[in-house]
């Protein structure tokens, strides 16, 4: 993986849990997806996967320099993508589509579009500490 390549598909994660948000909540107006998981797609919620998507942009140039944040990304999207198994143990998603079809594309991609990016985030925190030695304790 190319640094820019990296920088890259930092901005494209941002975009995408942006514009998806955006789009699929049909700018905040479609009520089945905050009444499908009202604890984790809240309106707040969606709001909030909007400023993780901020937050991917805002390191995508200086990546290296905060590369922990990188970890801490991944663990933010395994947790999605466990909540999103949990939603499907307990949900149908069909009754979802019948309700509205950009909640069920929603709720049909939001996983494993998460675990992608999981894996990334990982990967590319992995890479980096596997070239950097960590600097745990420095002496004046």
């Amino acid at each position: 993986m190319t640094e820019k390549f990296i920088q890259n598909v930092l901005i494209a994660s941002g975009l995408i849990n942006i514009l998806a948000v955006l789009t699929f909540s049909k700018l905040f107006t479609n009520p089945v997806i905050p009444e499908t998981d009202p604890v984790v797609m809240s309106n707040f919620g969606l709001v909030m996967i909007m400023v993780w998507g901020l937050a991917y942009i805002a390191v995508s140039k200086n990546y290296k320099n905060v590369n922990w944040v990188l970890i801490v990304f991944a663990i933010e999207k395994l947790c999605y993508v466990i909540a999103w198994g949990l939603w499907f143990r307990e949900h149908d998603l069909l009754s979802v589509y019948q309700k509205d079809i950009f909640a069920g594309i929603f709720y049909s991609i939001y996983g494993l579009n998460d675990f992608l990016f999981m894996i990334f985030f990982g990967l590319v925190f992995f890479k980096i500490n596997k070239t950097t030695t960590p600097q745990i304790c420095q002496t004046d």
